[in-house]
């Protein structure tokens, strides 16, 4: 059961930890908060972001240390270590 958004964004809900070695790694899964460990690169997701020209975003490189919020789902990344908490 969610218990609103401070709960959440605690990682209560769990997550996905993800370390690129040499393939692709995919979270799959619907999530909030991005947290980078180290420069990450995601190749692919779906998320509610957009570009100022209303275009999808649909990678991004996030630098270590930084967290990012939003509606994200099945999260590829190809460099870098992340920490993807569930929504």
């Amino acid at each position: 059961m969610a218990r609103g958004d401070s709960y959440q964004l605690q990682g209560q809900q769990g997550g996905v930890y993800l370390e690129y070695v040499a393939t692709t790694l995919t979270a799959t899964g619907n999530f909030r908060n991005i947290v980078a460990l180290t420069q990450t690169t995601i190749s692919a997701m779906t998320s509610n972001f957009v570009t100022s020209t209303g275009a999808a975003v649909t990678s991004l490189v996030i630098p270590a240390g930084t967290s990012v919020g939003g509606q994200f789902k099945d999260i590829s990344i190809t460099g870098g270590k992340v920490i993807c908490y569930y929504a």
